[in-house]
This record gives C-alpha cells, sequence and structure tokens, in this order.
C-alpha cells in the first residue's frame, strides 16, 4: 500500500480494542469492588447495573477526548509524521503495560499509564526534532503542555492522600452515627443516610452523565436560557439543597411504605453512577489515542485543510488544537466492547480479588507479605492509638466502643455461612464518597483516576472500620504498600517504554511497527496462556481444603482426603528432586522448588484454620481437636522433609557442585523408588479409607528405615576411606536423615488412624 499511515491508523484501531480489554479488565475494580464485597445483591444483578452505566458512560464521554488530542503536548509544534510515531508508541506501551499488571492481579491506573506514556514518546520526538534542527534541549518545554500535564499529575497523586482521608473520616462519622446494628435504627437515620448519598451520586450522574451529552449545550427558556451543562455549574447549592430534601423523603418513603433496603438502592445507583464515571472518564484511555490519530488522518488527506498538499513531515498537527466531536457510533462500539469484556474477562476477577481481599472485614488468606515500612507505620499507628486513648474520657471510649461492636451471627450445628467482605454502610460510604470526589474532578476536566480514588477510598474506610486489626494490619499495610508503589512504578515504567518504542518507530517505522506489533501479541498470548495454566493449577483436584467436620470420624473423613492429596504430590516432588539431582537437571530441580512452596503454603493455611476449627467445636467433640492438630503437624513434617530434600539438591547443583557418585546415585535412587511406592500405598489407604491395610504397610516403612540407616553406615565407611567431596558427604547425609523423618512422620499418621479405625 502507498499510504503507510493508513496501515498505522488501521493497527491502532485493533489496537483500541485490545486494550479495551485489557483495560476493562484493570478497571472493573473500581466500580465492582462494593456491590460485589458487600453481597447486597447477586453477582448477576451487579454485573447488569454496571453494563448500563458503561454504555451510558461511554457515549457521553466525548469531551475527556480532549486530553489525548492536546492535554499533554502542543500538537502545533509536531508534523503529522511525528504525532503517528507517538500514537502508535503510546499504544503498543499501554497494551503491554496494563496486560503485566491484570496478570498480576493487581490494579494500577489506565489513566496514569496514558498520561506518561504520551508524556514519554512526546517528549522523545521532541528530542529528537530539537537534536536533528541543532537546538538546545531546554526547547523540549516548548512541545510539552508543561502546565497542563503539571496540573493532571499533581491531580492523580493528591487524589492518593484525599481519597484515602476522606474515606477514612466519613467511614469513621458514618460507623459512629449507625453502628453495625444500622438496620435496626429508627427509619428516619436510613432515610437521612439515604438522602445524602442519593443526592452525591445523582448529582455526581449529573456532571458526568449530562454534561457530556449534546443537549447539555442547548439553552432553555425554563432554566432563564441558560443551557444545561451552565445551570448545573451556576446553581450548585440550590440543585444539592433540593436533591437533599427530595431524596431523604423519598428515601423514607421507600423504607417505611415499600419496605425496600434503601442501602441497597444506594448501592445499586452508585455501582451505575461509577461504571457511568469509568466509562466517561477512561474511555480516553483507551481509544482517544486512537480517534486522535484518525482524526489527525483525515486531517492531513483533506485537501480543504491540507491546502498545499503537505508531506507527512511538514504538515503540523494545528487542528489537534481545536475541539472536534467524537462520533457517537464509536463510543457506542467502544462501550459494547467494554460491556463484553466486563462479563467475560478473568483477569478482571482476579484484580477485583486483590481490592476485596484488602478491605475485607473478616479473615482472609493475606496476599502480601509484610514489610520493614508497614511494621513500621503499623507500630506508629498503634502508638497513636494508645496515646489517644490516653487522653479520650472513659465514658466516650465506651461510647465508641458500642458503634463499633459486631452483631454475632449464630449459625445452626453443621451449617456454614459465607460472610460478605464488608457491610453495605461502607459499600455505600465507598462509592457516595468515590462519586464525590470524581464528581469534583470532572467538574475541573481533570482526567482522575478513578482507579486510584476508588481503591483509596476503600482502603480508608477499611482503616476507620477497623478492617485492619492486629491480627491483619501489617499485610494488608504491605499490600496497599505494593499496590501504591506498582503505580508509581507505572508512571516511571509508561514514560521510559513509551519513549524507547517512539524512538524505536521513528527511526525505521517500516521494520521497528511490525517487529514491536508482533512482540505485543505475543507477550499478550504468553500471558493469557500463563493466566490460563494458573488458573487451572487454582482448581486442581489435589488442591487442600480446611476440614469442617466438628467429630474425631467427621475429622478422620476429611483430613483422609488432604493426607491423600498431600503424599500423591510429595511422592512426586521427592521423585524429581532426586532425579534432578542425580541428572543435574537445574530446570527440574527449580521448578520443584516452587511446587514444594505451593504445598507449603496449603499445609500452612490448614494450619492457619486450626483456630477457627477449635472455636466450631462443640463441648462433646473436643477430642476431635486434639486428633486434627496431631494430623496436621505430621503433614507439616512430611513437607518440611520433601521441601529440605528438594532446596538442597537445587542448592547443590545450583552452586556447580561436583555431581553424586555412582555409588550414591544409586542407593538413592533405590530409596527415593521404594519411598515412592510406599507413599503411594499410602495414599491409596487414605484415599480409600481402608485403614484395616496399615498394619502390613508399617512393616514395609520399617524395612525401609532400616535400608536408610544401612546405606547412612555405607557412606560413614566411604566417608573414611575414599570419599573426596565434602559436599557430596554433607548432601547425602542430609538427604537420607530428611527420608528417615519423612518416613516416620508417614508412619505418625498410619498409627494415628490406625488406633482410630
Amino acid at each position: 500500500m502507498d499510504n503507510p499511515y493508513l496501515l498505522m491508523v488501521i493497527a491502532l484501531a485493533v489496537l483500541a480494542i485490545a486494550d479495551l480489554v485489557v483495560g476493562v479488565s484493570n478497571d472493573a475494580v473500581n466500580f465492582l469492588n462494593s456491590a460485589i464485597g458487600s453481597k447486597a445483591v447477586s453477582f448477576k444483578t451487579v454485573m447488569i447495573v454496571a453494563s448500563f452505566g458503561i454504555a451510558f458512560g461511554a457515549i457521553f464521554s466525548s469531551g475527556m477526548m480532549e486530553v489525548a488530542r492536546k492535554g499533554i503536548f502542543n500538537p502545533s509544534m509536531f508534523s503529522f509524521d511525528n504525532i503517528m510515531v507517538i500514537f502508535m508508541a503510546v499504544m503498543i506501551t499501554d497494551i503491554l503495560l496494563l496486560d503485566f499488571f491484570n496478570t498480576l492481579g493487581m490494579p494500577t491506573s489506565t489513566t496514569v499509564s496514558i498520561v506518561f506514556e504520551l508524556l514519554g514518546a512526546a517528549v522523545a520526538v521532541a528530542l529528537i526534532k530539537i537534536g536533528a534542527d541543532g537546538g538546545s534541549f531546554t526547547e523540549v518545554t516548548n512541545y510539552i503542555n508543561t502546565s497542563k500535564a503539571k496540573e493532571i499529575i499533581l491531580g492523580i497523586l493528591g487524589s492518593v492522600v484525599i481519597a484515602f482521608s476522606v474515606g477514612a473520616f466519613v467511614q469513621y462519622v458514618s460507623r459512629l452515627l449507625l453502628s453495625y446494628n444500622f438496620e435496626k435504627k429508627a427509619k428516619w437515620v436510613g432515610a437521612l443516610f439515604g438522602g445524602v448519598a442519593l443526592t452525591a451520586m445523582v448529582y455526581f450522574i449529573l456532571m458526568k452523565g449530562i454534561k457530556g451529552a449534546e443537549i447539555a449545550n442547548r439553552s432553555f427558556d425554563f432554566i432563564n436560557g441558560e443551557t444545561i451543562k451552565d445551570y448545573l455549574e451556576h446553581n450548585v447549592l440550590k440543585i444539592v439543597s433540593v436533591s437533599f430534601v427530595v431524596w431523604s423523603l423519598l428515601s423514607y418513603v421507600f423504607i417505611n411504605f415499600l419496605k425496600i433496603n434503601i442501602y441497597k438502592l444506594i448501592i445499586l445507583v452508585g455501582t451505575f453512577a461509577l461504571a457511568l464515571a469509568f466509562a466517561g472518564n477512561d474511555l480516553v484511555n483507551f481509544i482517544g489515542v486512537p480517534i486522535a490519530a484518525w482524526q489527525s488522518f483525515q486531517a492531513f488527506m483533506d485537501p480543504s485543510i491540507n491546502v498545499a498538499g503537505l508531506a507527512a513531515t511538514e504538515f503540523t498537527m494545528d487542528v489537534l488544537g481545536k475541539k472536534v466531536p467524537t462520533p457517537t457510533l464509536l463510543l457506542f462500539i467502544a462501550g459494547m466492547v467494554m460491556v463484553v469484556t466486563l462479563w467475560f474477562s478473568s483477569k478482571a476477577k482476579d484484580v477485583l480479588k486483590t481490592s476485596i481481599d484488602l478491605s475485607s472485614q473478616s479473615d482472609t488468606k493475606e496476599r502480601f507479605q509484610p514489610n520493614f515500612l508497614s511494621r513500621g507505620l503499623v507500630r506508629g499507628a498503634m502508638s497513636i492509638s494508645k496515646y489517644l486513648t490516653i487522653v479520650t474520657p472513659q465514658t466516650v471510649q465506651d461510647k465508641i466502643e458500642k458503634q463499633f461492636e459486631k452483631p454475632v451471627i449464630q449459625l445452626v450445628q453443621g451449617k456454614t455461612h459465607e460472610l460478605p467482605a464488608f457491610d453495605m454502610v461502607r459499600a455505600a460510604v465507598n462509592l457516595m464518597v468515590a462519586g464525590i470526589l470524581i464528581s469534583i474532578a470532572t467538574s475541573y476536566k481533570l482526567p482522575l483516576s478513578t482507579t486510584y480514588v476508588t481503591f483509596m477510598v476503600a482502603m480508608g474506610t477499611s482503616l476507620a472500620d477497623r478492617a485492619w486489626g492486629s491480627e491483619s494490619a501489617v499485610y494488608r499495610v504491605a499490600g496497599v504498600l505494593n499496590v501504591i508503589g506498582g503505580w508509581f512504578g507505572t508512571a516511571f515504567i509508561a514514560f521510559v517504554a513509551a519513549g524507547v518504542a517512539a524512538f524505536l518507530i521513528n527511526w525505521n517505522k517500516e521494520v521497528m511497527i511490525p517487529i514491536l506489533l508482533l512482540l505485543a501479541v505475543l507477550l499478550l498470548v504468553r500471558n493469557s496462556i500463563s493466566h490460563v495454566k494458573k488458573s487451572k493449577e487454582a482448581k486442581a483436584e489435589d488442591t487442600l481444603y480446611r476440614t469442617e467436620s466438628k467429630s474425631v470420624q467427621g475429622v478422620i473423613e476429611e483430613s483422609s482426603s488432604n493426607i491423600s492429596k498431600v503424599l500423591k504430590r510429595v511422592s512426586k516432588i521427592n521423585e524429581n528432586a532426586i532425579n534432578g539431582l542425580i541428572k543435574e537437571d537445574l530446570p527440574t530441580l527449580k521448578k520443584t522448588r516452587k511446587t514444594v512452596d505451593k504445598l507449603e503454603d496449603e499445609i500452612e493455611d490448614l494450619q492457619n484454620n486450626i483456630f477457627y476449627f477449635i472455636k466450631n467445636l462443640d463441648e462433646t467433640s473436643v477430642r476431635a481437636s486434639t486428633f486434627y492438630i496431631d494430623v496436621i503437624g505430621d503433614l507439616q513434617d512430611i513437607a518440611q522433609s520433601v521441601a529440605f530434600i528438594s532446596k538442597v539438591s537445587h542448592k547443590h547443583i545450583n552452586n556447580n557442585h561436583k555431581g553424586l557418585k555412582k555409588n550414591q546415585a544409586k542407593e538413592l535412587k533405590e530409596i527415593s523408588e521404594k519411598l515412592n511406592e510406599a507413599l503411594t500405598k499410602t495414599s491409596a489407604i487414605f484415599d480409600l479409607q481402608s485403614f484395616d491395610q496399615i498394619a502390613p504397610l508399617l512393616e514395609e516403612k520399617q524395612a525401609l528405615l532400616q535400608d536408610v540407616s544401612k546405606y547412612a553406615q555405607i557412606q560413614v565407611e566411604r566417608t573414611r576411606t575414599t570419599e573426596s567431596s565434602p559436599k557430596n558427604t554433607t548432601l547425602y547425609f542430609s538427604i537420607l536423615l530428611e527420608t528417615e523423618d519423612l518416613l516416620k512422620a508417614t508412619m505418625n499418621l498410619l498409627e494415628a488412624h490406625a488406633s482410630r479405625k
């Protein structure tokens, strides 16, 4: 094709669709977190409401498209060729960056990524132009819209602190007024809360929805000839006051006469509002650049604009500085792509889980490990808390504590109840505060990071609601710090990566664009395959499950399944470790180490559940706790032994030490085969619960223990006479000793169950 820029526009259109998919996967957490975490309504209802919000928000988002066109750089300083290089570099970088964070299950900001990508690519191209013209690098400020870029960046960074602080304050006040027994409060209390929340959200919808629509720019006589847009901006206090009275009265009617749960209604309206905000505010991040590229191409090819028929390297892009409406059809198509992605993206669920786990009121499996910073922050907060306790009168403390008392849910014996991550008051506050903050940002035309706002509001409300107790605080704070660190990493990586991509594309478009596009496709496919593989592993049938029975017999039946699964995995790990050691196969040993780490984590999770297991027992079943503790202890011993064998084998080969002697390899191979055979038989016994076959198996294991002792004695003799490698000797003895411990722990399990049959 004679026109390479048309190919670039087509490529950008395809990239826009891909960016929509990875972007929605990341940003779904913004508007689904509160509704799903509180379990206020069914998952299907939440998704339907969010889908309508996205569809409306996408159609009304045209105004925000200006950010991609002229918000970061001065288009008049760049030629059409420069602009296409910048846009291509931005889109390739954006897809790869967002997909990387989605694969990690970490929420990041699509706004920050697009802003810093535009900034990085524009700076790179500007420096190339300045260098070619022999100018000074200080001239780069002429190419960049520094005031607007600074305003956007400061707004994004400031939103982190403001969202967290405001969220914490509003939640604390709300909890003091409503307590955890909010549904038992007087009806007028719920009506007032509903009035405040619904007023905030409806005004938010007006700001985000109607202001972006074409009808908002028409004047009407009933509002004194003003446009709807101007009327909304000039009469904020009047609109809010009237709205508060109306919604408070309606809330009272809903509660008192229609028997509607006002908190559920708030959550549904808030979910719709934030989904609308997400599409209206963040759609520019996904399709703003391709649309700007398409409009640039139209201007370049239009003889009425490019009158002199200038070449791409000479035609300046003053046209991007003018306001050009985005076709509604394109916005609608983009909205539909976002809705479909919302329903079918598994990566969106992973990102959502991270946010809900960090704000959960109940105990969850903590994903993040504490670090020195999280420990320091928690210690500091505890010190401040102790000081406030000293200076606060006891009567005031008692009243506050009463408001924070959580209701106890009585369950029928043998029944379980999956509690929501947090209650509807916190969910409503999350949505209300996030909506207000984003409304304020939108009124100033700032492409605020909805991810930053919604995530930090959720974290602030979690802190105020005492979700971060002494048992979980260091883990939750570490998680928040990891996410925030990822955000700053996003900015730096986006700036540098887009700059490098722009440099490469500008150097040779015909070669570098196909290479970068191919690289993007390969990485997306690779990450997708990796994600599917991890999802399958998480659902693997050998995953361990917590025991919930309350009798000894019930514990035996439930724990037998876990024991069987552990022994199968231990057998495979041991076999791979010994074979990898003998063959000096480092990749196999490395993979084995990762496998054993996963096993240890799962057994540790069972260990952590002991407290809740014992608390759930009735007085007649306390004996079951001792038995269960012994079982978990033996499983830990088995896992630790095979982990040690795996790790010392990996370390030995990884450090390039001498391989095993033939005799050592032969002996270890024999021991390994006998051990794996014994573990397979033991696993089958627990799988079938055929405990009458334990006696002969115990005799086999005893004979194997004697073989281990025999080979240890043989190695002693070799060491005294012919052995010359201290490392080999240490390794060999270590494996034999851990094999012996593994056998003894397995025999303990068999003997314990033999006595219970």
